[in-house]
């Protein structure tokens, strides 16, 4: 499969692995509502944020959104966005080799952008998804107007481009079909079974046994066209007129023609890959949400979507309760309508309009607002959510532990390195962390055992281990991993006991 290459490109293949993990801080001032719910905003550099959270989500995100840098040669306001193409390129696949880790197995992310990097990110895309999993190209219709200084063609569309983690568990959702499509359904017969609506009767090529006269009620005998045939055989074509499923006009004497119920289509409408300002909205639709939502501003933000841009990407591939990813969050428009669609979100966005910007907007919502998709949802306020923002790293400059991290964060950290599943904090804090594909974990740092001298606290010792069996309640292993400062206990007994010691911080990854 052809790649890119770039100016840069070895060191971006290191950086999301290089980049340290980090703790998240809450600052609980700038959460609001029911912090309950899992909802996050974190304020800071979305590829450390993002390796900060994937020890605890990794594999759990079902719809990724992202809006990244154009990397137009414009200059806005809030972003760079004239980032040099091989540093943009650069940023984009330490984010994106990220983010994969995210997604379900039936999961997806979506990008926005537009024509100046869209078919280099698709080759990216590519590389970091693989072309099977490329789901399709999107064309949103963003404005309307053309722009008369152009010189040239005045572009009115951006592109998103679609890939799932794994095309065998993927499926889209349908969109629900709009009153206009519903207009088309009529019951011109008063059938008992609701409005319906007519399809053609015929079928190509012709099939013999499908081939025949037909009587219309009026008494005009009819065959089908040259080259077709009836859609049903003649005995089957009569139990469907029996069961008042053939529609032959009002004055019955128009050619067969198959109703089509209402109430009997399943599911909605399969989403194309065009999608116009009069479905979903366009920049000027976005900029007067914005403007509603921050009515002081001179000058709101730049580059907002459409909230009904969101819902449709969100409605395609989610269900109510799943969790939501935009880790470039801008205005906070994924986040506000997951919001208001049931979902669970996480946003991650780097300046300081994560205050300004996000927190404001989420508030509203919570509140009530009625702007954007809320009518159109029956929004009536409710939910919460919590704020964050990067802390302390794991390991210092020598890779060390770092000595404010807690035994919860460092647990988190080691699962993740093991498993590379998401941690599970249980109810109750014990030296045992779980076990996994047969392998079981135990952990002594930080005074788990209250009790820090040699025999009774951080170094494994027949005391040390009694108590790890006692928080496993003895259950059989195949295998168990107890990480520790050090070990009293031979290599040989560990041997015979099935027991693997590693020693902290030496055989903790540090990335």
């Amino acid at each position: 499969m052809p790649i890119l290459n770039w100016l840069g490109r070895d060191d971006a293949l290191k950086t999301a692995t290089n980049t340290p993990y980090r703790l998240l801080e809450e600052v609980p001032e700038l959460g609001y509502g029911d912090k309950t719910k899992e909802n996050m905003i974190i304020q800071g550099d979305n590829l450390e944020a993002l390796k900060a959270l994937l020890p605890f989500y990794a594999g759990q995100v079902k719809c990724i959104y992202i809006d990244p840098p154009y990397n137009t040669g414009s200059a806005f306001e809030h972003y760079d966005d004239n980032l040099e193409h091989s540093t943009w390129l650069s940023l984009m696949y330490s984010r994106l080799e990220l983010l994969k880790e995210f997604l379900r197995e039936d999961g997806s992310i979506w990008i926005s952008i537009d024509a100046d990097e869209s078919h280099y990110l698709k080759v990216l895309c590519d590389e970091i998804f693989g072309r099977q999993c490329f789901v399709d190209e999107v064309i949103w219709q963003r404005a309307f107007a053309p722009v008369n200084l152009k010189k040239t063609l005045s572009r009115s569309h951006d592109a998103i481009l679609v890939y799932c983690k794994n095309p065998v568990n993927f499926v889209l959702n349908t969109l629900p079909r709009s009153d206009k499509q519903c207009e088309n359904y009529k019951n011109p017969d008063d059938d008992s079974r609701g409005p319906w609506t007519s399809a053609d009767c015929t079928v190509g090529p012709v099939v013999e046994e499908k081939l025949y006269e037909i009587i219309t009620p009026s008494g005009r005998s009819v065959f089908p066209p040259e080259g077709r045939c009836w859609l049903f055989t003649k005995d089957r074509f009569n139990e469907m007129v029996a069961d008042g499923r053939i529609w032959f006009g009002k004055d019955g004497n128009n050619a067969p023609r198959v109703k089509k119920f209402i109430s009997e289509v399943k599911g909605g409408v399969v989403a194309t890959t065009l999608w116009t300002r009069d479905e979903c909205g366009d920049n000027q639709e976005a900029k007067r949400e914005i403007k509603a939502l921050f009515p002081n501003e001179k000058n709101p933000f730049d580059t907002p979507k459409p909230e009904r841009l969101i819902q449709r990407v969100i409605t395609l591939a989610t269900d109510e309760g799943d969790l939501v990813l935009d880790s470039f969050l801008g205005s906070g428009t994924t986040a506000a309508v997951a919001h208001k669609m049931g979902r669970r979100y996480i946003g991650i966005e780097m300046g300081n309009h994560a205050i300004t910007y996000c927190v404001p907007r989420l508030k509203a919502v919570i509140d009530g607002e009625q702007g954007g998709i809320s009518k159109s949802v029956n929004w009536q306020g409710g939910g919460g959510f919590r704020f964050y923002k990067l802390g302390e790293q794991v390991f210092d400059a020598d890779g060390c532990i770092n000595e404010n991290i807690s035994f919860e964060n460092l647990s988190a950290h080691i699962w993740f390195t093991e498993t590379k599943t998401p941690f599970n904090k249980p109810a109750e804090k014990t030296t045992y962390l779980g076990t996994f594909d047969n392998i079981s974990y135990a952990l002594l740092y930080n005074g788990i055992l209250k009790d820090k001298r040699v025999d009774g606290g951080n170094v494994l010792t027949n005391k040390t281990l009694n108590v790890i069996l006692d928080d496993m309640k003895h259950q059989p292993y195949e295998k168990l991993v107890i990480y520790g400062e050090s070990s009293r206990i031979s290599p040989a007994r560990l041997k015979t006991l099935h027991i693997e010691f590693k020693q902290t911080p030496y055989d903790i990854k540090a990335r």
